[in-house]
């Protein structure tokens, strides 16, 4: 009888640079990319090495093979089961929205099913990319379990109460192209072109955009969900005179008035 060993760590999620792109690959094709802790250390590890190097300005995530990521290992969760030790599955750390709070753009390329956990982690990018028959499902429902590590906050903002209802108590299969309509996926791509379209959408914000500026927008995005918008007014109004004073700033209209692609500085280590 052959036994069959794990991948090293190192090997659960694949890293490709394509200039300021980082390209991450979810790496357990024979288990459709299914989640379990070892493959979530290393996608959230790269992830802080990604958003510590100045040379890496956006950051592309999609799965090994013919899946995006299945969810949860279920050879783990009946492990949990039988161990009924369940304290671990919350209270993380790093916790488990980890990839929502990376100051970079993070987008996904949903190449297959993304289901349950897996689901959630396309839900954390900040633009996905699918194709055709990409197959989104949230299927806690069928499992007995309810809206996991955030996406109860998250779906409604993106399609809507009733919509975000119908995904998370029917758990039922969303291909690609209603994905698009309902608001969870913003752009459908020939399988053959996901990736290069994905990458190439991220090298524009990379070799465009101010990475400060990105940061900030992503942090101005999360924290207003919960401001008045009287208080977003004042917030907004704070962090633009912050932005005037920036090097970046100086350096868009510069560029601009030149003619030439702008020259942002990389993040500093934060």
């Amino acid at each position: 009888m052959t036994e069959t060993t794990a991948p090293p760590e190192t090997d659960l999620v694949l890293t490709e640079r394509r200039g300021g792109v980082l390209v991450l690959t979810l790496n357990r094709p024979d288990r459709f990319n299914s989640w379990n802790e070892e493959l979530e250390r290393r996608y959230y590890a790269l992830l802080d090495e990604a958003e510590a190097d100045p040379e890496v300005r956006a950051v592309v995530v999609t799965g090994a093979g013919r899946g995006f990521c299945s969810g949860a290992d279920m050879d783990d969760l009946q492990g949990l089961i039988e161990s009924g030790d369940f304290g671990a599955m919350v209270g993380r750390e790093p916790p488990r929205h980890r990839p929502l709070l990376f100051g970079k753009p993070l987008v996904a390329a949903i190449n297959g099913a993304a289901a349950g956990l897996g689901l959630v982690e396309a839900l954390y990018c900040d633009i996905r990319f699918a194709t055709p028959k990409a197959k989104l499902t949230a299927s806690f429902s069928r499992i007995g379990l309810i809206g996991e590590y955030g996406v109860a906050w998250l779906l409604p903002r993106l399609v809507g109460r009733s919509r975000a209802l119908d995904i998370l108590l029917s758990s039922r299969v969303i291909l690609g192209e209603e994905a698009l309509r309902l608001g969870l996926v913003d752009r459908i791509v020939a399988p053959e072109l996901l990736l290069d379209e994905a990458v190439a959408y991220a090298e524009e914000l990379a070799t465009s955009c101010s990475p400060a500026a990105m940061r900030v927008i992503k942090d101005q995005l999360l924290r207003t969900e919960d401001l008045t918008f009287a208080e977003a007014i004042e917030d907004g109004d704070r962090l633009m005179l912050e932005a005037l004073n920036g090097a970046d700033f100086k350096e868009g209209i510069a560029s601009y008035l030149d003619g030439r692609p702008p020259a942002f500085s990389g993040l500093a280590i934060r």
